[in-house]
């Protein structure tokens, strides 16, 4: 999984992203509310680990911006000192998946990420994606492009899902790496080599390619068709 770390206690920081990336997970981390949610907006995660007491804007504010301004969905898991039943009950109100309080146990807090994560995965999988003349059905696995079939291995199809999830947005290497084979790989060969397989494939289908190369940063899907 791909994780964001907001929280100003350098310290425990530090031992969340050195845990979760010893786990095999990667992490990125912010030590104020303004510069995790910029890197909320900005990039892709499978969980948020936010904590309360932020300096810049606090995490109840946060997660309120990432919920009703940003429409983002990603599960987050509030981190905080405070125990009592109301500012639980704020942080669920203000879009919050689940609640630990600190002290806490570092495999707890992975545990509870894997279980936000599957539950999201849950909802996400069952949705069907459009993009113009693109269409995945996520329960038959079944794609059709200017109304054809288009056929694809396993791999193809995860990342085809992931970048018509939101289109117009750039994904990284990383980013696409870790949906369609859950870690990194040692070259970008692997990935490049399938990404060659799913263009060549929409192109038969639909006469033109809708993926675009952003150098240097990764892929995107188009946002609208391309003459």
């Amino acid at each position: 999984m791909h994780i964001l770390i907001i929280e100003d206690d350098l310290a425990i920081a530090a031992n969340l992203y050195d845990f979760l990336e010893s786990r095999g997970h990667s992490a990125d981390a912010a030590a104020n509310g303004i510069a995790g949610l910029h890197l909320a907006v900005t990039q892709r995660f499978d969980g948020i680990l936010l904590d309360l007491g932020l300096p810049g804007m606090n995490g109840i504010n946060l997660c309120r911006k990432l919920r009703q301004e940003s429409q983002i969905d990603t599960p987050i898991l509030m981190l905080t000192a405070r125990d009592t039943l109301e500012d639980k009950l704020a942080g669920f109100e203000h879009g919050a998946d689940d609640y630990l309080v600190k002290p806490f146990a570092l495999k707890e807090v992975e545990a509870r990420l894997f279980a936000m994560h599957k539950r999201y995965s849950g909802r996400v999988a069952n949705r069907r994606l459009e993009v113009d003349s693109l269409s995945f059905d996520p329960k038959t696995l079944s794609i059709r492009f200017a109304d054809k079939d288009v056929k694809l291995p396993p791999k193809c199809i995860r990342l085809l899902a992931l970048m018509m999830s939101e289109p117009g947005r750039v994904f990284s290497r990383k980013e696409l790496e870790l949906e369609a084979w859950e870690g990194i790989q040692e070259t970008s060969d692997t990935l490049r080599s399938h990404m060659h397989v799913l263009r060549r494939a929409l192109v038969r289908a639909g006469g033109y390619d809708p993926i675009e190369t952003v150098h240097g940063l990764g892929y995107c899907l188009a946002s609208r068709v391309q003459a």
